[in-house]
């Protein structure tokens, strides 16, 4: 399945600050891989820099039932504590 989170920061959160912090979360993301049934991990910002938009897309393409281990999982919690604070708005979307 594919696993989505959808994110857009808050507005102090400049797209220069985004670009920034871009290879931090790449980096973060990109140990789910370690995870039994994730196979792969695409972090990416939105192309179009609007206020109607989202910012950056994160797509894990994982086994269903690896769902459990990556919500329980120490790379989950880091992307929570460290970054949730700086989104105003969060969408999460599966699909298989």
């Amino acid at each position: 399945m594919k696993h989505y989170i959808i994110a857009k920061f808050l507005p102090e959160v400049t797209r220069e600050r985004q670009e920034e912090m871009l290879p931090e979360i790449e980096e973060l993301f990109g140990h789910l891989t370690w995870l039994e049934g994730v196979k792969s991990v695409d972090v990416v910002l939105n192309c179009v820099d609007r206020d109607n938009r989202f910012d950056l897309m994160i797509e894990i393409d994982m086994a269903k039932e690896s769902l459990e281990l990556y919500d329980n999982c120490l790379w989950h919690k880091l992307w929570k504590e460290k970054y949730g604070k700086l989104l105003a708005q969060k969408t999460i979307f599966d699909r298989e």
